[in-house]
C-alpha cells in the first residue's frame, strides 16, 4: 500500500505525466513496411479501385485475426408504413476488424514502460507480477498489425436459414464498416443471432447481434468513469485502470442498470471514446457487470502512449455527436435515456444532440465524478447550466450515488 501511494502522490503523478508526455515516442506498434505515408497511399488506393485493387485478398485464417463486433438490427418506418401496415425489413451494421496474426510480439519493452509510468515496482511478488500479466494480455492488441485491403464471408443465422454476405473491404485501420440488409421480415423484437465469419474458428469470429424494433426505450450510456472507474482526467490512472488494474464497476450502477432494463426493457448502446483495440476487454467487463448492447469505440488506432491519452480526452465531443447522429439514423422513434459523467464532454455532447432532435432524448443523466482529482471546474453548477441551457430541467439531472436516479426511472416507467 505504502508502495502504491509513493506512485501514485501529486509528485510523482507529475513526475509520471511528464515522462509519458515526453517518452510519447516510444512506439506500441510497429508501422506497417510501407509506412504510415504508404498507408495513406493504400486508402486513396482502396477507396479509388475498390474490389478491382489488386491489393485486396480475402482474410486468411491461417494468416489473419478477425474481430467481430457486437451490434443491433434495426428496422426503418416510412410515414406510410403506418396506413400501409408494410413492414420494412431488418437491416444492421457490421464492423470487423483485421489483424495480421503473426505480427509483433516483442511485448516486453511496452509492458516495462507502461509499469514504469504506472510506478509498479519490480519487487512487488505476486501482485507485481500479475499486474505485469495483465498489461501483457491487454497491450497485446495494441501490437498487433492491422490488415488493410482485406475482405471477409459473414454466414448470419437468421430467420431459419444462414445468409451468406460478403464484407470489405478493410480500411487503413484495418476495419469493416457494412450495413447489410438482412431482410428477415419475421424476425421478432428482441431476438438474438450468432453471426460468424466463414472459415475462423477463433471466439472473436462469432458475434451477437440483437434485433430492436423502430420503438420503445433506448439507453446511450459512456462508459469511462460513467460506469467503469477509468480516471480519465489523469493519464497515469488511464494507463493503470486500463492496462494493469481489474477493471471496477462504479458503485451502484450494475443494479442501477438492472433495474432499467427491467423497469424500460430498451435496447443499449455504450458509447465510448476508447481506441477499438480496447473493445475484448471492455466486451467483457460490460457483459460481466451490465446489460449486453452495442459498444461503439473510435476507430482509429494509436501509436504511442500520447496517443492513447489522446483518444480519451481530445474532440469527444464532436466524436460523441457523430456517432449518436448515426444511432439517431437507425432509431428515430426510440425514447432515449443518456447516461454520462462530468470528466469529460458527455453534458454538451447530449444537450447538442437533444437540440438537434427535439423529442428523441427524454432524459439525461450526468454523474458528478468526485473521486478524481481536478475535478473543481468540471463540477460547478455553472458548467451543467450553460451546457443545459437549451434543456428543461426536467430532463436533465446530475447525481453522484446511483440511487439519486431511482425517482427518474420510475417517472420513465411511468410515461410508458
Amino acid at each position: 500500500m505504502a508502495q502504491e501511494q509513493a506512485a501514485t502522490s501529486p509528485t510523482a503523478q507529475h513526475a509520471l505525466s511528464r515522462r509519458a508526455t515526453a517518452d510519447s515516442r516510444v512506439t506500441l506498434r510497429r508501422p506497417p513496411f510501407w509506412s504510415r505515408q504508404g498507408t495513406a497511399i493504400l486508402g486513396f488506393l482502396f477507396s479509388w479501385l475498390g474490389h478491382s485493387n489488386p491489393l485486396v485478398h480475402p482474410a486468411d485464417p491461417h494468416k489473419n485475426t478477425v474481430w467481430l463486433l457486437d451490434n443491433t438490427a434495426f428496422r426503418l418506418q416510412s410515414d406510410s408504413e403506418d396506413s400501409s401496415g408494410t413492414s420494412q425489413s431488418w437491416q444492421a451494421e457490421f464492423v470487423a476488424c483485421i489483424f495480421e496474426t503473426h505480427g509483433r510480439k516483442d511485448v516486453g519493452k511496452v509492458v516495462a514502460t507502461i509499469a514504469d509510468y504506472i510506478g509498479i515496482d519490480g519487487n512487488l511478488g505476486s501482485d507485481g507480477r500479475a499486474m505485469r500479466e495483465r498489461i501483457e494480455q491487454r497491450v497485446q492488441p495494441f501490437l498487433n498489425q492491422i490488415s488493410p485491403g482485406r475482405t471477409l464471408k459473414l454466414q448470419i443465422p437468421v430467420d431459419g436459414e444462414t445468409q451468406s454476405h460478403a464484407l470489405g473491404d478493410s480500411d487503413e485501420n484495418g476495419i469493416i464498416s457494412q450495413t447489410v440488409d438482412l431482410g428477415a421480415l419475421g424476425v421478432a423484437d428482441g431476438a438474438t443471432i450468432r453471426p460468424a465469419a466463414q472459415g475462423f474458428t477463433e471466439p472473436t469470429a462469432v458475434m451477437e447481434t440483437r434485433f430492436a424494433a423502430p420503438e420503445g426505450w433506448m439507453v446511450i450510456s459512456d462508459i469511462d468513469d460513467t460506469i467503469k472507474r477509468t480516471m480519465t482526467r489523469d493519464p497515469t490512472g488511464i494507463l493503470r485502470t486500463t492496462f494493469a488494474e481489474e477493471p471496477v464497476a462504479i458503485a451502484g450502477m450494475p443494479d442501477l442498470y438492472r433495474q432499467i432494463q427491467k423497469d424500460l426493457d430498451p435496447t443499449w448502446f455504450y458509447l465510448s471514446a476508447s481506441p477499438y483495440n480496447l473493445y475484448p476487454f471492455l466486451h467483457q467487463f460490460v457483459h460481466e457487470h451490465y446489460v449486453p448492447g452495442t459498444i461503439i469505440l473510435r476507430d482509429y488506432s494509436w501509436m504511442d502512449i500520447g496517443g492513447l491519452i489522446k483518444s480519451f480526452t481530445e474532440k469527444t465531443q464532436e466524436y460523441k455527436v457523430d456517432r449518436m447522429e448515426k444511432v439517431h439514423s437507425w432509431f428515430p422513434r426510440r425514447r432515449v435515456l443518456c447516461i454520462g459523467d462530468s470528466t469529460q464532454s458527455d453534458p454538451e455532447a447530449y444537450a447538442e444532440i437533444y437540440a438537434r432532435y427535439p423529442g428523441w432524448i427524454h432524459a439525461i443523466a450526468i454523474r458528478r465524478v468526485t473521486d478524481v482529482e481536478n475535478m473543481e471546474e468540471k463540477n460547478k453548477p455553472e458548467r451543467f447550466e450553460t451546457a443545459f441551457k437549451d434543456v428543461p430541467s426536467s430532463v436533465w439531472t446530475v447525481f453522484e450515488k446511483a440511487d439519486e436516479l431511482d425517482r427518474v426511472i420510475a417517472h420513465l416507467e411511468s410515461t410508458n
